[in-house]
């Protein structure tokens, strides 16, 4: 088996976009996003948003792909921590009062 350039990238967009869904399936499960970094999540999704247009100027489906499916991702984090932002809530399941 040969390893193309097109290999490598579906396997590189495998590899980072499943390593965010831990952490996007347990922020969207409890909803608990105090400890996140809206800095960071808005760069992120910023980020994220750039790639994905870059692989749609390249047509390549890698990269395509892999960045729609973390930018869904993404962008419900930051709407969610957004949202409890500025609703001030902490987003814990606790059964603390919020």
């Amino acid at each position: 088996m040969t390893i193309t350039p097109e290999i490598i990238g579906y396997v590189a967009a495998t590899l980072t976009t499943s390593s965010f869904l831990p952490q996007a399936i347990m922020t969207i499960k409890t909803r608990d996003t105090e400890s996140l970094s809206l800095g960071m999540y808005a760069t992120f999704t910023l980020g994220v948003l750039l790639w994905l247009i870059y692989g749609l100027y390249l047509e390549d489906k890698a990269i395509i792909y892999a960045n729609a499916i973390t930018l869904i991702l993404a962008s419900s984090i930051l709407f969610m921590k957004v949202y409890n932002s500025v609703t001030n809530k902490t987003g814990h399941t606790s059964g603390k009062k919020q």
